[in-house]
C-alpha cells in the first residue's frame, strides 16, 4: 500500500469522530476561497500561481485600491459644476436631450435640476469640488478628476459588470482577477485580491463583480470582514487544535497528489496550495485586519472604530493590506443611489449625510499612503458604475425631496496615486451636463489605462477560453495618456 494512504488511514482512525470539524475548517474555508483555487506552493511540484510576476513593461502602479460607491454618486453635485444648469433649474428638459433616450424611472418631460451645493476650485490645479466633500478639498492637488466618463449601460448590475469585467453579463473575470493573474501577489500568507464590503449590502453585480470568471479560481477576490471573524471558518473549530488541523491538511495533500498523478488535472495540484494558504491565513489575516493596533490619532483621522463595520474601517484596512503586499483591494460601499424617493436618497440632506461617511476616510487614505511613501506605487480609483441625470428623477416631480435618475452618457470619476497627473481635471461635459463635450473616456478606455499603469498592454493580457483569446477590454479600449504623468 502507498505509505501516504497508510498515513491517511492512521489519521482517520484517530480522528474519525472529528470529521465534521475537518469539513467546517479546511473544506469550508476552501469554499470561501473559491472552490479549487490555488495558493502558495507546498511541494516542489506545485507551482505557486500567485507568485510575483513581471508585467509587459515597467509599471507605475504596483497595487490598486478601488473605492466603488455602489449606486453611483451624483457627480453634478460633487465634481462637475454647471452654472448654466443652475440658472435653468426647474425648466422643462429640452426634447433634444431626451429624444431616443431611455431612463430607468423617468418618462415624459422632466424638469432640469441644478445643484443645491456650493462649488469652488481647490488646489493649485483648480479642481472643482462642492461643499459636500470638504476633506477631499484638502487633497485636491493629489487627485485627477475625469469628468467625461461614458458607459453603455443604465441599470446597476449590467453597468457594474461592464465596469469590472468588460461585459454587462456574468461570466467574465473581474479587473482584480486580471490584475492578480498578471502580477501575482507580494505576500504568500495573504490573498492577492481582497474584497471589503460596507453598508451591509453586496455589490449590484453580485460575486461576479469580484469573481474570476473563466480564469483559474485562485484569482477571484476573497471577501473579508471588518467586524467579527475577518474570514469565515478561518479559526480552528471547537475540539480541533492546530496540530490536528496540520495533520488533516497533510492527509488531504497526499490524497490530492495521488489523484493528480492518476488524472493529471491541473486544478488538483492547485487545490493543495489553496489549503496551505488557508492554513497560513489563520494567523496572518486576523493580524492585518486588526485596526485596533493603529494609534488613536490614526483611527481619528479615518473616523474608524475597531469592531465596527464601516467604510472608514475598510479604507484603513485597505492601507494595512497593501502595506503587507496585497496586490488588489476592492471596496464596495452601498447607498449612493440618489433617486430622491426617500430622505436618505435626497441630494441635499441625504447626500450630506452619506458623504460624511466617505469624505474623511478617502482623504485620510490618500494622506496616509502619501506619508508612508506608498502613494507613488498605489493606484486609487473612486467612482460608481454610471452617473446621474441633469434633471429630476420622474417619481420626485411633486415631492419636496430632490433626486437624479441613472445616467450613462456622462459622469465623473476620480483617480490618485501611481502615474496619474495630480491636481488635474480631464474632459468636459456640455453646459447642462447631458453629454461629453470633450475627451470622452469610455469604460473600456478606463480599463486599458488602469492596466497600462500596472505595466500591461491591455491587448496582450489575454487568456484562452473556449477556443479564443479573451481580454478585459474585449475588442475595445485606448489608454488615456493625457491623464498620465
Amino acid at each position: 500500500m502507498d505509505p501516504r494512504l497508510e498515513r491517511l488511514q492512521h489519521i482517520t482512525r484517530r480522528h474519525f469522530f472529528k470529521e465534521s470539524q475537518v469539513g467546517l475548517g479546511a473544506i469550508g474555508l476552501s469554499s470561501l476561497l473559491a472552490g479549487d483555487a490555488p495558493g502558495a506552493s507546498v511541494a516542489s511540484k506545485v507551482v505557486d500561481p500567485l507568485a510575483p510576476r513581471l508585467p509587459h513593461f515597467a509599471p507605475k502602479a504596483k497595487r490598486v485600491i478601488y473605492l466603488h460607491l455602489t449606486g453611483s454618486p451624483p457627480h453634478l453635485d460633487l465634481f462637475d459644476y454647471k452654472p448654466e444648469l443652475a440658472k435653468r433649474d426647474g425648466q422643462d428638459c429640452p426634447d433634444t436631450f431626451l429624444k431616443g433616450k431611455m431612463f430607468a424611472f423617468t418618462s415624459g418631460t422632466p424638469k432640469l435640476l441644478g445643484t443645491r451645493r456650493k462649488f469652488a476650485q481647490y488646489g493649485d490645479g483648480g479642481v472643482w469640488m462642492s461643499d459636500a466633500i470638504p476633506h477631499l478639498q484638502t487633497v485636491a492637488d493629489d487627485v485627477c478628476v475625469i469628468r467625461s466618463m461614458n458607459t453603455d449601460q443604465f441599470n446597476h448590475a449590467p453597468a457594474e459588470l461592464l465596469l469590472y469585467t468588460g461585459s454587462p453579463r456574468s461570466g467574465r473575470p473581474s479587473l482584480g482577477a486580471w490584475t492578480t493573474y498578471g502580477l501575482g501577489t507580494e505576500n504568500e500568507n495573504l490573498p492577492g485580491y481582497v474584497v471589503l464590503i460596507s453598508s451591509g449590502v453586496q455589490p449590484n453585480g453580485g460575486n461576479s463583480s469580484f469573481g474570476s470568471g473563466f480564469l483559474p479560481s485562485v484569482f477571484q477576490g476573497v471577501q473579508c470582514r471588518s467586524k467579527g471573524d475577518p474570514v469565515l471558518y478561518a479559526s480552528d473549530p471547537s475540539g480541533m487544535d492546530r496540530t490536528l488541523r496540520r495533520e488533516s491538511l497533510d492527509a488531504l495533500r497526499d490524497l490530492n497528489e495521488i489523484q493528480a498523478k492518476e488524472l493529471g488535472h491541473p486544478e488538483t495540484l492547485t487545490r493543495i496550495a489553496q489549503y496551505e494558504l488557508a492554513f497560513r491565513m489563520q494567523t496572518s489575516v486576523p493580524e492585518v485586519m486588526d485596526i485596533g493596533r493603529e494609534p488613536q490619532w490614526m483611527l481619528d483621522a479615518y473616523g474608524a472604530k475597531p469592531g465596527a463595520s464601516s467604510f472608514a474601517n475598510n479604507c484603513l484596512l485597505a492601507r494595512r493590506l497593501v502595506e503587507q503586499g496585497v496586490r488588489y483591494v476592492q471596496l464596495f460601499d452601498w447607498g449612493w443611489d440618489f433617486h430622491g424617493t426617500s430622505a436618505d436618497q435626497d441630494i441635499v440632506g441625504g447626500l450630506t449625510n452619506k458623504c460624511a461617511t466617505m469624505d474623511r476616510p478617502v482623504a485620510a487614505l490618500i494622506n496616509d499612503l502619501k506619508s508612508r511613501g506608498l502613494l507613488d506605487e498605489t493606484l486609487i480609483i473612486w467612482g460608481g458604475e454610471f452617473g446621474r441625470t441633469p434633471f429630476r428623477e420622474g417619481r420626485t416631480a411633486t415631492s419636496s425631496l430632490l433626486g437624479r435618475d441613472h445616467f450613462p452618457d456622462c459622469f465623473s470619476m476620480m483617480m490618485a496615486g501611481a502615474g496619474v497627473k495630480p491636481g488635474f481635471m480631464y474632459g468636459e461635459s456640455d453646459e447642462l451636463g447631458f453629454s461629453v463635450a470633450r475627451d470622452k473616456v469610455h469604460i473600456h478606455d478606463l480599463q486599458a489605462t488602469i492596466l497600462h499603469l500596472l505595466g500591461f498592454d491591455h491587448e496582450r493580457l489575454t487568456y484562452r477560453f473556449q477556443g479564443r483569446d479573451y481580454r478585459l477590454t474585449d475588442v475595445h479600449g485606448h489608454v488615456v495618456k493625457d491623464v498620465l504623468v
